[in-house]
């Protein structure tokens, strides 16, 4: 059922595919690491908690994903949902939600649900993630003007009036430090692409705090020492009611991983010119978010820019990946003790940059301009995301965009009796409709968002028909309300005296009428391939019909 990359890759692996991994590898290594340590903060734990979700879930999504050049790890995505579990259920609860959430991922794999979570409306994409965005901001504030503050408010709408009122406090030196840090990340590619900005932004600032002795929190004095060792593997109890208190979170936790994972694979498809397995890539999201919260990780996902970074180096194959969290977990036993010195005004300057970067303004402007139903979809997710969390935006979002597709599949089908109008009196014309006989054309899916509409057309039309066809050609799927309906207008008809002829029915909604037994109480003769044949039929029980009168 999966098909790993790394597995189909290694039967055509070559010396040169090796050293371009290699290259990659390294670089992409050293870009995460900045990354993780500031994930980790800003999600509610500790550095050395991020920098081991980039080591594990970075390995195994490359081990056992579906895409050649995918990078995984933890990403601001989960920052907010993170926050929100740890908050409300400690960091326990967080690891029992990500391990619950890991094994839906494998069970959305086992079920190839892969390319279906693809087609996730884009508004809500767009509104969730620039949310995030925002969120990711308000909660670097603090840090970026260096507030000499322990806690902030939880909720958006109370830290924006909390830093206002405070902000006469701001501490200039990390103000400067955090300025820098943009700065750089913002230039320095016009000097190299080779290094990332981030790191040598780390690296400037950190030397100016030790140097300098500038008066701002470090990673150090906040967490205290980094310990390099990776931590043993602890397994949680999960019981029932652990299980049902902590599944919304889960599901928004696999939700979300899934999304940006295959979004993240598919963006690399584009810029590699490949063709990722949507489904094997859930299932290694599913193994490393199983795993990795046994040895203290957090939730991860596949990382764009870490993924976009990868490609850019040359990578070839996954084993860039692996070097990846090789090289991660050779600076974390031997340098990670240096992480306490960096400066948290740097963290937060990178988090804003990252923040940016996902607030996709430039889609949300577009979406804005587009229909108002996508706007709307846009607007609840976003304000949801902000003002509330995650979970709501994301369930509600989904809820609102199913209910404006329902209707705009309304909208477009229609059931209509085929006289009336110039071009259906031609249509009964053409198709030589003796008397006694009328033909109903169904134009969409027959659901229950139509089925209303169906009653209402039948009822309306005035006077005694012998024969009724309905036209079902252009009919791709029924429902159970829209099969219920049909054996209530079977059993009006032979009540009434009428007869009921179906026509062009397709191969789901014949399936259907047979698997219910409607298909037997109509008789076979009278579930007819296309219109022609059912007009035949309707002659034929017309002549015994008289036959039988007389």
């Amino acid at each position: 059922m999966f098909k790993p990359k790394l597995f189909i890759i290694l039967k055509y692996y070559t010396k040169e595919m090796f050293i371009n991994d290699l290259i990659a590898g390294v670089i992409v290594g050293i870009v995460a690491l900045p990354l993780a340590i500031a994930f980790g903060i800003a999600s509610g734990v500790t550095p050395e908690q991020g920098i081991i979700t980039a080591i594990i879930a970075g390995f195994i999504i490359s081990f056992l994903g579906g895409s050649r050049v995918q990078i995984g790890g933890p990403t601001g995505a989960f920052i907010v949902i993170v926050v929100g579990v740890i908050r409300e259920y400690g960091i326990g609860g967080l690891t029992i939600a990500t391990i619950i959430a890991g094994i839906l991922l494998i069970m959305m794999a086992c079920l190839k649900l892969g390319d279906v979570i693809k087609f996730i409306p884009y508004p809500v994409t767009v509104g969730f993630t620039s949310g995030i965005a925002v969120v990711i901001f308000s909660t670097q504030i603090k840090d970026f003007f260096g507030f000499p503050i322990k806690e902030v408010p939880a909720h958006f709408i109370e830290q924006i009036f909390f830093y206002f009122h405070i902000f006469n406090r701001v501490n200039h030196y990390a103000l400067f430090l955090a300025l820098l840090t943009i700065l750089i990340i913002v230039y320095f590619p016009k000097i190299t692409t080779k290094i990332p900005g981030s790191l040598i932004a780390i690296i400037i600032t950190t030397l100016i705090v030790y140097y300098f002795k500038f008066p701002v929190e470090t990673i150090g004095t906040k967490f205290g020492e980094i310990k390099s060792v990776i931590p043993k593997p602890i397994v949680p109890l999960i019981d029932y009611k652990t299980l049902t208190k902590l599944l919304p979170a889960a599901f928004t936790i696999a939700m979300l991983g899934a999304i940006e994972s295959l979004l993240s694979a598919t963006v690399a498809d584009g810029m590699i010119g490949g063709n990722h397995n949507s489904n094997t890539e859930l299932f290694a999201q599913g193994v490393a978010n199983v795993i990795t919260p046994i040895f203290g990780g957090i939730p991860a996902t596949g990382a764009i820019a870490r993924t976009a970074t990868n490609i850019k180096n040359g990578a070839k194959s996954p084993i860039a990946g692996i070097i990846h969290a090789i090289i991660l977990l050779l600076i974390f036993l031997f340098f990670g003790k240096l992480a306490a010195l960096i400066p948290m005004p740097c963290l937060a300057g990178i988090l804003v940059i990252v923040s940016y970067n996902m607030s996709e303004w430039r889609s949300f402007k577009a979406l804005l301009k587009g229909p108002k139903s996508d706007t709307a979809v846009l607007l609840i997710t976003f304000l949801l995301t902000v003002i509330f969390d995650l979970i709501i935006a994301i369930e509600i979002g989904l809820l609102v965009s199913m209910v404006i597709i329902i209707r705009r599949i309304i909208l477009a089908s229609d059931i209509k009796l085929i006289s009336g109008s110039d071009e259906e009196d031609m249509q009964r014309q053409q198709l030589k409709l003796p008397k006694g006989v009328d033909v109903y054309e169904i134009n969409g899916p027959f659901f229950f968002g139509i089925a209303h509409k169906f009653n209402e057309t039948i009822r309306t039309i005035k006077g005694k028909t012998k024969v009724r066809i309905l036209r079902m050609r252009r009919v791709p799927f029924i429902d159970a309300t829209a099969l219920n309906n049909l054996k209530n207008l079977y059993y009006k008809s032979l009540k009434s005296g009428e007869h009921l002829i179906l026509s062009g029915v397709g191969e789901q909604p014949l399936k259907v009428l047979k698997t219910s037994g409607l298909y037997d109480l109509l008789g076979a003769e009278n579930v007819c391939v296309d219109i022609y044949t059912a007009v035949k039929q309707a002659e034929t029980y017309l002549a015994r019909h008289q036959h039988l009168e007389k």
